[in-house]
């Protein structure tokens, strides 16, 4: 039997990450904290709490102190989505963090290891059924940033690097609670796709969608559309993936507190 006290904890920052996976929950409770939705649902006598953080490492770093507040989670699991740096991943590939880095200013450094135990627990389980989790490196930056430029500056030394926004954020909280993390991201965008507009064009000083700025921004320079029409079918057909691997994540990580 599975241990009732036991709570699974998870941040993704936007809508498109998270309704994936709430489609193959059955029976959550949608609540609010700290101005955040928060959703609630069981699994194997676990309770599990999903925050959407919002966009960005500041967002991010405090919706995963709100979450570790309200839930006391005894892990967590911080999913999304992610571009590829280099080539060697493909839309829709999944990529487990290896390491982590922090791109702040301009400077890149290298935050301490997530749960490498975790990792390989999800790998493993994800792999009964066929579906391949990748080891990478994240760099959390707080924007788009120009993938041919962070090629460059890695020079080789991180495998299949991932461009995201709140993974480090995440990772720092956590460690400073001491409580493990294991992240997951499908990706978005391959390689060889610079994406040609920057965040802040679409969002407000918090790094919120606002539609009237995509409007505009859109207005502007038509050329965008398809790149953003393509961009959403690729996040649509990584959504598909990680949710089916964030549901498996669950069934292992749950599954660990059974006798």
């Amino acid at each position: 039997m599975a241990n009732e006290n036991k709570s699974l904890g998870m941040v993704a920052a936007m809508p498109q990450e998270i309704a994936p996976v709430l489609a193959r929950i059955k029976g959550y409770a949608r609540g609010n904290i700290d101005g955040r939705n928060l959703y609630r649902f069981p699994v194997n006598g676990s309770c599990v709490y999903l925050i959407e953080s919002g966009m960005g490492p500041a967002q991010a770093a405090a919706a995963t102190r709100a979450l570790i507040r309200h839930a006391e989670p005894d892990a967590i699991i911080n999913f999304g989505f992610g571009g590829a740096v280099l080539p060697g991943l493909e839309v829709g590939e999944l990529v487990l963090a290896e390491r982590v880095f922090r791109l702040d200013q301009g400077a890149l450094s290298e935050l301490p290891l997530p749960d490498p135990a975790l990792a390989t627990l999800l790998q493993e389980h994800c792999a009964k059924v066929g579906l391949q989790l990748r080891r990478g490196g994240y760099i959390t930056a707080s924007g788009i940033r120009n993938k041919a430029e962070m090629a460059s500056r890695l020079g080789g030394s991180t495998a299949l690097p991932l461009l995201e926004m709140e993974t480090a954020a995440v990772l720092e909280q956590t460690q400073g609670a001491g409580i493990p993390l294991v992240a997951i991201r499908g990706v978005s965008d391959a390689a060889d796709e610079e994406l040609g507009f920057s965040i802040e064009e679409f969002c407000d000083g918090n790094l919120n969608l606002v539609p009237w700025r995509v409007a505009w921004t859109i207005s502007k320079r038509p050329w965008l559309i398809p790149q953003l029409i393509r961009l959403s079918g690729n996040c649509r057909r990584a959504g598909k993936r990680l949710a089916l691997a964030v549901e498996l994540a669950l069934q292992a990580l749950t599954r660990q507190s059974q006798p």
